[in-house]
């Protein structure tokens, strides 16, 4: 699958923890850092996620925040 979002980060699923409607997919990074994703509970079903599973984080957005210490 081809998608336009340039920022896609592979990696694997590390948890899972479903509510009622969603569930936050934690996925580590390949480059080690980590990412948590906030889904529907359906979309984990759809896609199969489980742990252990790789994946592709991929981030489209027209912002973006830096910040500096």
């Amino acid at each position: 699958m081809k998608l336009s979002a340039r920022n896609q980060l592979p990696g694997k699923v590390k948890a899972i923890h479903e509510g009622a409607v969603t569930a936050e997919v934690i996925i580590t990074l390949d480059g080690g850092g980590e990412l948590t994703a906030v889904i529907t509970k359906t979309s984990v079903e759809n896609l199969g996620l489980t742990v252990g599973k790789k994946v592709h984080a991929v981030v489209k957005s027209t912002e973006v925040m830096v910040a500096i210490d």
